[in-house]
């Protein structure tokens, strides 16, 4: 971007990435994600920041990995990932505060060839006004 905020040949506003972004996968809602996880077919990850979650509360279940850990987190590959990273075919569902953030985190996950990684359509205010569980953070 040049210092006169003409935008580089290329560029693209957020709207437009985001439509670029989710194009490439299939995302899912809470309802689905709930199911997935009960079922075993799913890892979800929670990506919101610390004040979220204690503001908000937890998703049961949910692995937290704030935003700016997660490709070394799930790396099947990385010294430094959790436990449950074990195979590129692990179908992690990224969940931000409202799903946006989480889009472009799935992105981030499919481009280190987890292809199954999508992320939760409206994020954990959308799993928790479909009246999915969510677990207060203790104190």
């Amino acid at each position: 971007m040049s210092g006169t905020g003409e935008r580089t040949t290329g560029a693209v506003g957020i709207d437009e990435l985001l439509e670029r972004v989710r194009s490439g996968y299939r995302r899912i809602g809470p309802r689905d994600a709930y199911e997935a996880a009960r079922t075993g077919d799913a890892l979800l990850v929670d990506i919101r920041y610390a004040a979220l979650r204690d503001r908000d509360g937890l998703v049961p279940g949910a692995v937290v990995v704030e935003r700016n850990e997660l490709e070394w987190r799930l790396d099947p590959q990385g010294s430094h990932r959790v436990p449950e990273a074990t195979s590129h075919d692990l179908r992690a569902v990224v969940i931000c505060n409202e799903g946006y953030a989480s889009s472009l985190a799935a992105e981030s996950l499919h481009r280190l060839g987890l292809h199954r990684a999508t992320d939760l359509i409206g994020g954990f205010q959308a799993w928790r006004a479909a009246g999915l569980p969510v677990l207060p953070v203790s104190e």
